[in-house]
């Protein structure tokens, strides 16, 4: 992606998004195994000639990832856009065409709502609706930063309050504890991008933080019963969340009622 297209991104609220660029295909597709990517701004003019089907790679090997297309309009992007929208692939910002500050904002929110952390949110939404809403937005903006690790303390200062005061609100919406959901939240995270065909245990530990992949393993072993490549081979995301939703919600609701 050129430098102008770069800047334009890079000058969207800067205290929202961090911005890594890829100068080949092969460092992006390193970077998505490797780290946390919300979304992905794609540009089929990267390297020396447009090349769209390292973009239908990107959808191939990765599902789960926002793909938003922002290229200049000329007949060198012609053909490679056609061959995108053939393959799916068909929401595309042109440059000095659609991309003032407004409407690139716009386009690249709408295409995080499609992102992991928002698909997690979301699957919780009525089951953590009651919490004060700064504690579900400090466990929102974990989701961002799967990989740090937050301990209780840290997700109570986010969200302004003691670390009693936080687990207290957990426990009288008889709720798990908030170590719970938060580790609920990482691996139901984690078994999304599992089910991507380009991501490995070994990728998706890395981008949780986990030091070892049999600790992600036995995590995966507490709250599923399976291991990974069990997982991933007989259990789609929607029934992974009923899993979590009837062991972990369902029966603390009716103990705390």
């Amino acid at each position: 992606m050129t430098g102008p297209r770069q800047a334009r991104l890079r000058a969207l609220d800067p205290t929202c998004y961090a911005w890594v660029v890829a100068d080949t295909w092969a460092q992006a597709l390193n970077l998505i195994r490797s780290r946390p990517v919300e979304m992905a701004v794609v540009d089929p003019l990267l390297g020396d000639e447009p090349r769209p089907h390292a973009i239908e790679r990107l959808r191939l090997l990765f599902p789960s990832l926002p793909l938003l297309v922002y290229t200049e309009l000329s007949p060198d992007t012609a053909a490679a856009l056609l061959k995108l929208g053939r393959a799916g692939i068909q929401r595309a910002v042109f440059q000095r065409f659609e991309d003032g500050p407004k409407a690139l904002r716009a386009v690249v929110q709408t295409e995080l709502e499609h992102s992991v952390s928002r698909q997690v949110v979301t699957a919780l939404q009525e089951r953590l609706r009651e919490l004060p809403e700064p504690i579900r937005e400090a466990l929102e903006m974990m989701l961002y930063d799967p990989g740090a690790g937050l301990t209780v303390s840290e997700l109570a200062g986010r969200a302004l309050l003691s670390r009693r005061t936080c687990e207290r609100f957990f426990t009288r919406l008889g709720l798990p504890s908030p170590k719970w959901v938060m580790l609920l939240m990482r691996l139901l995270y984690a078994y999304r991008l599992l089910l991507d065909p380009g991501h490995t245990v070994e990728d998706v530990a890395i981008k949780l933080g986990y030091g070892k992949v049999r600790t992600l393993q036995r995590h995966l072993r507490a709250v599923f019963c399976l291991s990974a490549g069990e997982l991933r081979a007989a259990v789609s995301f929607e029934e992974a969340l009923a899993i979590v939703s009837r062991r972990f919600f369902e029966g603390q609701r009716v103990a705390a009622s």
